[in-house]
């Protein structure tokens, strides 16, 4: 995971807001419940994230009272970030800890183990911290947890729907359960609620600047059509007045109506406005279009004349 990525840093935002012992323990139940190992044999969590592994390290040590109850070893990935792998070796500190946190390997997370509701948010943030990752908003809106369990998969879900109103959507892909979210609002609203208000507001900037852009594109679209339409309407107006030019000749039309003839084939680019505008004197647009359906009329009618011959 490059340390700069979007959802490495809404990460490190989670961490950083983390202020008390009661939320920290909290955070840390969520990444316990998506360890990679978690039994009174082995207990492992693996993090590209320094602020994690050194998160981790604080609060496990500070449960257990000690400076060496985990163990970091740093696996060296090509072309990759280090993986820091987070143990807790020692056999009574897996158990303290389990005990702790009233877990175990089924990974359950019953309400009655939960901490206080006013903390859900620390916990769905360890999640998120263990197993979750966000996409860059610039590419698409998408956020999920694999989960090590499908149990934990429905217990998060549920725990979302009933206190967030957010709905997740789970698949199952290589075995493992996915929970997914691609509505913006809702990962907006879960970001801010595990503590990563700037991703959310970095979120609402590129939702708000891709809406101005479509809105812009529509408009324009809609102006093309309105241009092609009326360069159409322009080329059919010319061509009626070259007919009438070449059969009876525009001097034998109306001076109304050669004024205007002329104006339009000199400028064929002008709206009905402004062809009224330069008339002399200026006529309305709803003129300008009455006197070039009477030009219209004209030509048609030398057409059905030249029809019958």
């Amino acid at each position: 995971m490059e340390e700069h990525s979007f959802s490495y840093r809404a990460k490190n935002e989670i961490i950083q807001r983390i202020n008390s012992r009661d939320k920290a323990d909290a955070c840390l139940m969520g990444v316990l419940l998506c360890a990679n190992s978690l039994n009174d044999g082995e207990i492992t969590v693996l993090t590209e994230n320094k602020l994690l592994r050194d998160f981790f390290v604080l609060n496990v040590n500070r449960i257990l009272e000690c400076d060496d109850g985990v163990e970091v070893n740093e696996i060296q990935r090509k072309h990759s970030a280090v993986l820091y792998d987070l143990c807790i070796p020692r056999a009574q500190d897996r158990l303290f800890i389990l005990d702790y946190f009233q877990l175990d390997e089924s990974r359950g997370m019953s309400r009655d183990d939960l901490p206080k509701a006013k903390y859900y948010p620390y916990v769905v943030g360890g999640i998120f911290l263990a197993c979750g990752s966000v996409n860059n908003p610039e590419k698409k809106y998408h956020m999920e947890f694999v989960m090590p369990s499908l149990e934990l998969c429905n217990s998060l879900g549920l725990l979302l729907i009933d206190n967030y109103g957010i709905v997740p959507k789970h698949v199952e892909r290589k075995h493992y359960q996915i929970v997914y979210i691609k509505d913006s609002e809702n990962i907006i609203d879960i970001l801010t609620m595990m503590g990563a208000q700037m991703a959310s507001l970095e979120i609402m900037n590129v939702k708000m600047m891709k809406d101005v852009k479509n809105k812009i594109n529509r408009s324009m679209n809609c102006d093309n059509a309105n241009i092609d339409k009326a360069l159409g309407a322009a080329e059919r107006q010319i061509n009626d007045i070259e007919l009438i030019d070449s059969t009876m000749g525009l001097d034998s039309l109306p001076d109304t109506l050669r004024d205007i003839a002329r104006i339009r084939y000199d400028n064929i680019d002008f709206t009905l406005k402004e062809l009224g505008a330069a008339m002399e004197p200026p006529i309305s647009r709803s003129g300008a279009n009455h006197r070039m359906q009477k030009i219209a009329e004209i030509a048609e009618n030398i057409r059905k004349e030249k029809a019958k011959r």
